[in-house]
This record gives C-alpha cells, sequence and structure tokens, in this order.
C-alpha cells in the first residue's frame, strides 16, 4: 500500500485552526494540539455564552425595572401585572431604558398599571372537550 503524505487538505485545516488560535496564550497559538482543543472548547463557550447573554441581559433589565418601580411606590410583578391587566404591550428592554432615561414617562405606565390593577379582572370561561377516538381502519 502506498504511504499518503499530508497533502494541501491537512494543511489548510491546521492552518485555518491556527489562525482561530491567534492571540491565544502560551502553546495554545502555536502547536496545532493544543491549538485545535483550545479552538474547540472556545467555539463551545461561545455558543453558550451567546444563550447566557440574553438571559443576563433579561436580569439586568428587570433589576433596573425594579429599582424604577420601588421609586413609584410599586412592586415590579404588580407593576408587570397592571400593565398586562391595562393591555400594554411593552418588553423589558424599552421599560428599563425608560426606568433610566425618562422617569417621567415611567411614572405615567406605572400609573397606567395602577389603574389596570383596580379593574375588574378578566372572567376567562374554560370549556372542557371530550375527544372521540378515532375509527380503528379495517384491512
Amino acid at each position: 500500500m502506498p504511504r499518503v503524505k499530508g497533502g494541501y487538505v491537512t494543511r489548510r485545516r491546521r492552518k485555518a485552526v491556527l489562525k482561530l488560535a491567534k492571540g491565544y496564550y502560551g502553546s495554545k497559538h502555536t502547536i496545532y494540539k493544543t491549538a485545535h482543543e483550545q479552538v474547540m472548547r472556545s467555539l463551545r463557550y461561545a455558543y453558550r455564552d451567546r444563550k447566557q447573554r440574553k438571559r443576563e441581559f433579561r436580569k439586568l433589565w428587570i433589576q433596573r425595572i425594579n429599582a424604577a418601580c420601588q421609586l413609584n411606590d410599586i412592586k415590579y410583578s404588580r407593576f408587570i401585572n397592571g400593565l398586562q391587566q391595562a393591555d400594554i404591550e411593552i418588553n423589558r428592554k424599552m421599560l428599563a431604558e425608560m426606568a433610566v432615561n425618562d422617569p417621567k414617562g415611567f411614572a405615567k405606565l406605572v400609573e397606567a398599571a395602577k389603574k389596570g390593577l383596580e379593574k375588574p379582572k378578566k372572567v376567562v370561561k374554560e370549556e372542557t372537550v371530550f375527544l372521540k377516538p378515532a375509527p380503528k381502519a379495517k384491512n
């Protein structure tokens, strides 16, 4: 069987990995084996952290909204519930932006939420649906 030499495909693959490992500390940016291990780990971290970034920002927005709610004498959960009762749809990102940069506008939203809490709650009547079993197929 003839000897297979490392061709240009292998060299290109290794160069691509080393290019991704540029800037890593120590041998992680020069030696292929350690660079490959670190690049694979780094890509996993990047995938995971794209999801976590969304969680962290939502937590930050909620903290900012909660702080502004406390200044306006209402709890965060009551504020969000009041907005829902008043049929005001605004996301937490915009609420946090208003809480930081537009306290007067946020105070108006708090008043609207308080009025929404005063309204009687909407009663949704549930209906029970019974499904008939499908007829058996005849062969």
